[in-house]
């Protein structure tokens, strides 16, 4: 053996004694593109545990395994790492995707460097692929390019040696209207989004530092000439090893917008809630505290302003019937609205009124509310009575009065009134049923005893109850209540027509 070949057969020995222990994974070829001999680390980065299994050569390396540039585009087989070195180029810093083509569930990242080892001529004697598992770097910088792509925020990423922007995601684009070779390689020179930001002076010297940039508001240019308001913030990061600044942005078009939008509303709530001549209240759902009234229910009830802010429905008490105020409010928790129950109120000097009320539940600054609607219906309850008692007269001596005619008079306000539920009659029983149809028919309590045979005494017992239930003070507003119900109309009218 010659002294030459022992020479380089005892180097590459050596050689090889040295990188064996290397987390670098290093695979050695002959001149002919011949596999001689890989490290423990190179052999774990293709999944192989000898060294015959990469192949013999580059070509049969091809065949075993399946190379991907990291736009997931194949490598061709002569732009292999292996077959770029064995033919005796040098090169850095290649990514490769590696799966075997017997296992393609397995797939690793390879960042790939070459070179070419000499002999004492300067002649190559060897070739040596080196290699780095950056699998995991690489699937972390994936989920963050998937991340960085899906966010909806707009962003943009600058890198800090030369302040060019190497990222851009979707919703800065859509934001501004520019398209991606318009941001991408531009500098912030060019692109400045830190030009009309609040703090300018504090902005540029943290990018200047790499520090973070607190949120300020700045006026973003856009591609077609104009700007948007938007809030900004920068984010030092590390990308591709190098230190960057991710700028990320807040439109507040939408936002300003909607301010406008809600402070249009309120205004417009305002003034009709001032200006309408119906007196209103708004109190909180929670606790009935009175939060605002309008002028219409201060002049109403002559109270002053001071005497009903603050203060709870109960303590100003103007609700005459504590028992409808209670069942007013327990109808309003359950229902969420009302339409015109009727209660009476009493003003500042004790003089009561009545009024229709109808409510609704609102929110104001996201807590539930009761607005409460007065409507002073003393006008219309006056007239009802004269209705009522106009009727009185008349069934003092109904025995010569055309039974249509009677009806007629009941019925008169029925023109202007919602029908009412008969919810009170099912609290009769059968006996005081018939009883206040015997009534509407215009009997007299001997007639009612005569016509279902029983004696006065119990008739007038059974009137004074029907009376009782029904909130009722006499025939004629039996009369008016029946016939606001429907009650007995077509029977009265068969009994009347006589």
């Amino acid at each position: 053996m010659s002294q030459d070949v022992l020479s380089t057969e005892t180097s590459r020995r050596q050689l090889q004694q040295i990188i064996t222990g290397l987390s670098d994974g290093v695979i050695l070829l002959e001149l002919d593109e011949t596999i001689v001999w890989a490290n423990d680390a190179a052999l774990a980065m293709h999944g192989v545990e000898r060294i015959g299994e990469l192949g013999a050569d580059a070509k049969e390396y091809a065949r075993r395994f399946a190379l991907r540039y990291r736009n997931n585009h194949p490598v061709p087989v002569a732009n292999y790492p292996i077959s770029r070195v064995a033919r005796g180029e040098t090169f850095s810093d290649v990514l490769v995707e590696l799966t075997p083509t017997h296992d393609e569930a397995r797939t690793w990242v390879h960042r790939v460097r070459s070179l070419v080892v000499t002999d004492n001529h300067g002649e190559p004697a060897s070739l040596v692929l080196i290699m780095d598992d950056v699998t995991d770097w690489a699937s972390a910088e994936q989920r963050f390019e998937k991340t960085f792509a899906a966010n909806p925020a707009p962003a943009v990423i600058c890198r800090l040696s030369d302040l060019r922007y190497i990222k851009v995601n979707p919703g800065f684009l859509e934001m501004t209207g520019y398209a991606r070779d318009q941001v991408i390689g531009h500098s912030t020179y060019e692109l400045d989004v830190l030009d009309q930001a609040e703090n300018k002076d504090l902005a540029k010297q943290r990018l200047r530092e790499g520090a973070t940039i607190p949120q300020m508001q700045a006026e973003l240019r856009m591609a077609d000439g104009g700007s948007k308001q938007v809030i900004v913030a920068g984010q030092p990061l590390e990308f591709n090893d190098e230190p960057c600044m991710l700028f990320s942005f807040v439109d507040m078009e939408p936002r300003h917008k909607a301010e406008i939008a809600l402070r249009q509303s309120e205004e417009r709530f305002a003034k009709a809630f001032r200006l309408t001549p119906v007196p209103i209240l708004v109190c909180s759902a929670a606790d009935q505290v009175v939060l605002d009234v309008n002028e219409a229910f201060l002049d109403t009830l002559a109270y002053p302003r001071e005497e009903v802010l603050g203060k709870t429905i109960a303590e100003i008490d103007f609700i005459h019937d504590r028992g409808a105020k209670t069942a007013l409010f327990m109808a309003l928790e359950n229902s969420a609205s009302l339409d015109r129950v009727d209660v009476r109120v009493r003003k500042k000097d004790a003089e009561l009124i009545d009024c229709a009320v109808s409510a609704d539940t609102v929110n104001i600054q996201d807590s539930p509310c009761y607005l409460l609607v007065l409507m002073d219906i003393t006008e219309r309850k006056r007239t009802e009575l004269e209705l009522v008692a106009a009727i009185e007269e008349v069934m003092k001596d109904a025995s010569w009065f055309s039974r249509t005619l009677i009806e007629k008079l009941a019925n008169v306000k029925n023109v202007n009134s919602p029908q009412l539920p008969s919810v009170s009659y099912t609290d009769l029983t059968a006996r005081e049923r018939e009883v206040l149809e015997l009534i509407c028919e215009g009997l007299a309590d001997k007639e009612i005893a005569a016509r279902l045979k029983l004696a006065p005494n119990t008739v007038r017992n059974h009137v004074a109850t029907v009376y009782s239930k029904l909130d009722l003070h006499s025939r004629g507003e039996a009369i008016v209540w029946a016939r606001e119900r429907g009650l007995f109309s077509s029977a009265g009218r068969s009994r009347g027509q006589r």
